[in-house]
């Protein structure tokens, strides 16, 4: 039996309830495919911060650093900066673990609405840059309350850093479609972008049969909308990363469902698996919250520690049950959280022998 070491942080408002829920799936498809998942809970976030004021231990990353992966509620409060709790444990954690792509897939969902007319197919993947460009650290304020105040914020852009992601994103998208979108500002932006545009044109070039395509953000921006079936792979910066993966969430009728993977793609440090849609303190405490965002970023854990066909059966009872029209009130549903994660994890036991190890899934 395969063991894996996971470290679990629920953290804040509807953290705490996706993450039992997606646990409980997990474990559901993890026990049909003979792995032994073996959590160990941290109780990390904005409490350990109102006791100890940090958001992790001081020896928090050491101790993450010993585990196979990570499994993220959410973090975020009202009375707390999003600065302190950003800054404080997720940064850290993608930065000291080389988590330098985002991963964030986004399909549309069986039965569920989105806000677009009908017609689109979406079935795409955005690669975003997770540890350099925007989100610097590289700057600072001065002459605080004075009329002369100013604040400075630098972009940082290497080529090692664009390389690596650009190279990610386009191996990726040479195992699906063999479509390439990078986002860019290069007619606005003059020194970065074009940099940017530059490496990811010569990594594409290294890949026979991609085509790549470049496109300014606010173009793409509004292209996602109107036309989100066309895409494949798109790849982007930090900040239009994060900006592009919550809008193609959201278009496919809901961010609650939305899920990431934080990837260090050479393995040597833990990969950080987290849903989209934050902590959500305005229904925090209600057994309301969409925990697909959590299974489903519990699908993308277990893809990369190599279980293939133990996330494919996941992805397939979730999908399988929104079909079935069990669906939580942002879905357009009535099914509390535990009742649609008790869905699944029978739906994994139903469709047990599609993927148990060595059956073909048929689906």
């Amino acid at each position: 039996m395969t063991a894996h070491r996971i470290a679990v942080i629920a953290g804040d408002g509807i953290g705490q309830e996706v993450m039992p829920a997606g646990i409980a799936c997990v474990d559901a498809v993890a026990a049909v495919h003979g792995l032994d998942l073996r959590w160990q809970h941290f109780d990390w976030g904005s409490d350990h911060f109102r006791r100890h004021g940090r958001m992790l231990p001081v020896d928090g990353l050491d101790v993450l650093g010993r585990h196979d992966a990570i499994f993220l509620g959410a973090v975020g409060v009202p009375d707390i900066p999003d600065a302190e709790t950003l800054w404080g444990l997720l940064i850290p954690i993608r930065r000291e673990f080389e988590q330098y792509v985002n991963l964030r897939p986004v399909a549309s969902l069986p039965g569920v609405p989105g806000p677009l007319r009908a017609g689109h197919d979406i079935d795409l993947v955005i690669v975003r840059e997770n540890n350099e460009g925007e989100y610097s650290e590289i700057g600072g304020r001065m002459f605080r309350g004075l009329a002369e105040e100013i604040a400075i914020q630098e972009n940082v852009f290497t080529r090692r850093g664009i390389e690596r992601v650009a190279r990610f994103a386009a191996e990726l998208a040479g195992r699906r479609r063999g479509h390439l979108t990078s986002a860019t500002k290069s007619n606005g932006v003059i020194h970065t972008m074009p940099f940017w545009d530059q490496v990811v044109q010569e990594v594409a070039g290294c890949h026979p049969g991609l085509t790549l395509r470049s496109e300014l953000i606010d173009a793409l921006a509004a292209s996602l909308v109107l036309h989100p079936d066309r895409y494949d792979v798109i790849v982007a910066s930090n900040l239009f990363g994060d900006i592009l993966s919550d809008l193609a969430g959201a278009v496919t009728g809901s961010i609650g469902a939305a899920p990431s993977a934080n990837l260090n793609p050479e393995r040597r440090h833990p990969s950080m698996f987290e849903p989209v849609h934050g902590s959500a303190p305005d229904i925090a405490g209600q057994g309301i919250a969409n925990p697909i965002g959590q299974i489903w970023s519990g699908a993308l854990m277990l893809g990369q520690l190599g279980h293939e066909a133990a996330a494919a059966h996941l992805v397939a009872a979730f999908r399988s049950v929104l079909a079935d029209g069990v669906r939580t009130a942002d879905l357009g549903g009535q099914a509390s959280t535990t009742q649609l994660a008790e869905a699944v994890v029978a739906k994994v036991d139903a469709l047990a022998g599609q993927y148990a190890p060595g059956a073909l899934p048929t689906s």
